[in-house]
């Protein structure tokens, strides 16, 4: 039996308007994708696509997506991704982009990294609070991320897969 090696691409779905994240699923976002690739690459990339790519996971609060495709050809996807200037569902068009944040081997791997993406991001927002209550929110955000599971994860480290690698 042959296991297919993965990587995962953990994207970021930037739109100018947050509230238009509600519109999306995760079809919309692979008939996208799978547009950009046939655009960029052809035939070959076309075919490539429909072998071993899919839409793992999609946060319409957040706005992260989560792509899954062949180790091999994780790259032909990657560089596809500057294409996507815009998502359209139930007829209405919203401009976006993708900023690809992390490629994983895992889906662990993956996760790890946006809890600490995360983290980072509401540190950020801390800075920019105005009034007491809204730092006080942001806190309570910051200590409800998984401070145990980062904590415990630090000190193993020994499953990291940065996707770096060129295994045959």
């Amino acid at each position: 039996m042959v296991r297919f090696k993965s990587r995962y691409l953990l994207c970021e779905l930037c739109v100018s308007e947050p509230s238009s994240l509600h519109l999306f699923e995760d079809k919309v976002v692979y008939q996208a994708l799978r547009g950009a690739v046939n655009r960029a690459h052809g035939d070959y990339g076309a075919a490539i696509f429909n072998i071993g790519v899919l839409v793992k996971y999609l946060n319409a609060h957040t706005g992260v997506v989560l792509i899954r495709c062949r180790k091999a050809h994780y790259r032909l996807v990657w560089s596809s991704l500057p294409f996507i200037t815009f998502l359209e569902n139930r007829g209405q068009k919203v401009r976006c982009f993708f900023n690809c944040l992390h490629v994983g081997g895992t889906i662990r791997t993956s996760q790890k990294f946006l809890i600490k993406y995360n983290r980072q991001q509401l540190q950020r927002m801390l800075l920019h609070c105005k009034t007491d209550a809204e730092k006080q929110d942001v806190r309570k955000a910051i200590l409800s991320c998984s401070v145990s599971l980062v904590r415990g994860e630090e000190t193993d480290g020994s499953d990291d897969d940065d996707g770096d690698e060129e295994d045959t």
